[in-house]
Parts: structure tokens; sequence; C-alpha cells
């Protein structure tokens, strides 16, 4: 059997600092690091991969999101249980039940399932 042509999707997001990034998605999103550089970061949790760039312009990160899927009233729990105040998933008009994560730098994270 071949293996697929496409293996994955990762995200890179905008960090304007990236020991604060660590901090908030190992910390409060349980994630943990798997590379950290000058100007570079990994981070992983449960197969799902992010990496993070180093960038001065906050309007970049404020204007990016990523859309993640996932067992959206599990990790609300678990991100509340760490400390994040954040609203309950709520169902869409699309059929997905979503809750959303803004880092510090203003990244959007998307957690999302089929209602």
């Amino acid at each position: 059997m071949t293996q697929p042509l496409l293996q994955a999707t990762i995200p890179v997001l905008a960090s304007l600092d990236l020991a604060e990034s660590e901090a908030f998605y190992t910390l409060r999103l349980g994630f943990a690091t798997r590379a950290r550089h000058a100007d570079y970061l990994i981070v992983e949790r449960d197969g799902c991969e992010l990496h993070f760039w180093r960038c001065d312009d906050r309007h970049i990160a404020q204007n990016t999101s990523c859309y993640v899927r996932a067992d959206t009233r599990a990790l609300h729990a678990d991100f509340t249980q760490r400390g994040l105040a954040l609203e309950p998933p709520q169902e869409r008009a699309w059929g997905m039940r979503e809750l959303y994560v803004i880092d510090p730098h203003g990244n959007l994270l998307k957690f999302g399932e089929a209602v």
C-alpha cells in the first residue's frame, strides 16, 4: 500500500513572544513542547501539532485563526480546570459545536465537532 501524498495539516501561527506562547499552550491548553528555537516553537497534544513563528506585528496574529476537530465539551472542562475563563461550546447553524479560544497574541483557535 502506498503512503498518502498528504499526511497532515499543521497551522503555523504568529507569536509576539515565543516564551509567552509556550507557557500559554502548555499550562492552559495542555500541549507539550516538541521543539523550541530562537524564532520557532512547536507544541503537540493528542497528535495535534501547532507551530509558531516569531513575529513583531500583532495585527497578523489578531487576524489569524485555525480550526481543530475536537471533543469540545471535554476540552472546555479541561481548559477551565487549567484556569481559562471560557464560554461553553456553542452549537452553530452550520452543524458544528464550537469552542473558541483566543491566545495572548490574538490567534483564534476554533475547536469543533459535528453536532
